[in-house]
């Protein structure tokens, strides 16, 4: 079977790329051995996203938006810091802006991309990729079903430890903070009032991603040895330990879900393309969650490719055009991820003088309205 474009990866940024081409006239396939299309329970899923108002657009532009079952709007942003007097607050109004984004199960946007994927003639294919070769119109898969593809593009949407990344033989960097995000669900006797929360602690840090009034996903982001002793607190116990890191400010947690953990990997591949491939996504680049910036780069690269595609007058997979994707995308991801690990070695170290000029930064930038707002719009993804 032929295609123009194979997307490897029925995830979010692999189900958006097909969305944002699926206007053209490739023919598009995209491999997934798993199920494309999550269920959604009457519980909140545990794994959430941030997403910010640029991301809210392209969902808009592909017809995805609408179809979303639920997502919470959030006008306001609040960081404060155990160990020293430095606060942050971000509020939608100095942006002129509605909101600062929504909180949305990931489950959620993917089971919309795949609704609005249905409208399209976007082919899914139910199968694990084995191998591929390069030949001279592009490659060819080969699937665990004995099915062979031809395609002039390869996209690798397949997440952090891609196959297709891998197969092509692209080699990444990689830095393991030693440290494990636990995710969980929880109730408040308090409102979280649309505001989403961060707090540093001594030992840890410690996210609030509103899903209601009184409804809030957790993101506690710790060295091994902590997680390992939070995990494997029970529910009620670990619910009193969560209450006390934030100084009870949203009264006592109840759990709503079990507590899940994965390990912080930063990985970068060496190079986001080749002829007539590329990576988006976490197969590209995948950072600390401190920001909550993940999809949202991973649906920047989308919209930055499908723009060099639409643009390009060249075969469609052409080296040159692939380039122009790959170096647009690759300074502003390099720089979100360093953001990242800066921040997260800052607010670990607790000796004395920094924890005072980590306080004073902090107020500096709560009182300078104009360098507020640059890094409110670049966390916006309006940089």
């Amino acid at each position: 079977m032929t295609y123009d474009i194979v997307i490897v990866g029925g995830g979010m940024a692999g189900q958006a790329f097909a969305l944002s081409m699926a206007k053209t006239d490739y023919k598009i396939a995209i491999i997934e051995p798993h199920s494309p299309n999550p269920t959604l329970n009457k519980d909140f899923h545990s794994r959430v996203s941030a997403i910010t108002p640029s991301s809210e657009q392209l969902l808009k532009d592909i017809n995805a938006w609408d179809l979303i079952k639920r997502k919470h709007a959030f006008s306001h942003t609040q960081v404060w810091d155990q160990n020293s007097h430095g606060t942050l607050d971000f509020h939608a109004h100095d942006e002129n802006l509605p909101h600062l984004g929504h909180i949305i199960e990931n489950d959620a946007i993917q089971s919309a991309l795949f609704e609005a994927l249905g409208k399209t003639d976007v082919e899914f294919v139910s199968a694990k990729l084995e191998s591929i070769e390069k030949t001279t119109a592009g490659y060819q898969l080969q699937l665990n079903n004995k099915q062979a593809l031809d395609c002039q593009l390869l996209i690798g949407a397949d997440g952090a430890r891609s196959n297709v990344r891998s197969l092509a033989n692209i080699g990444f960097s990689e830095n393991n903070y030693q440290q494990k995000a636990i995710i969980c669900n929880v109730k408040s006797t308090q409102s979280f009032n649309s505001t989403t929360w961060q707090r540093f602690l001594s030992d840890s840090i410690v996210a609030l991603l509103p899903l209601g009034e009184n409804q809030a996903s957790i993101v506690w982001s710790a060295d091994n040895d902590l997680a390992d002793e939070l995990i494997s607190l029970d529910k009620p116990a670990f619910a009193k330990r969560l209450s006390a890191a934030v100084e009870y400010r949203f009264g006592e947690f109840e759990m709503l879900s079990d507590i899940q953990a994965f390990p912080l990997i930063e990985r970068s591949a060496n190079e986001y393309v080749k002829e007539n491939l590329a990576l988006i996504g976490d197969a590209a680049h995948n950072i600390h969650p401190l920001a909550g910036q993940g999809i949202n780069l991973g649906f920047s690269d989308v919209r930055e490719l499908s723009k060099q595609l639409e643009d390009n007058n060249k075969n469609l997979g052409d080296y040159l055009t692939l380039r122009k994707y790959a170096r647009a995308r690759r300074l502003d991801n390099e720089l979100m991820a360093k953001t990242m690990t800066g921040l997260n070695w800052v607010y670990k170290e607790n000796n004395e003088p920094l924890r005072w000029l980590r306080g004073f930064g902090m107020n500096i930038i709560n009182e300078n309205p104009q360098l507020k707002s640059f890094l409110q719009k670049h966390a916006l993804g309006n940089s």
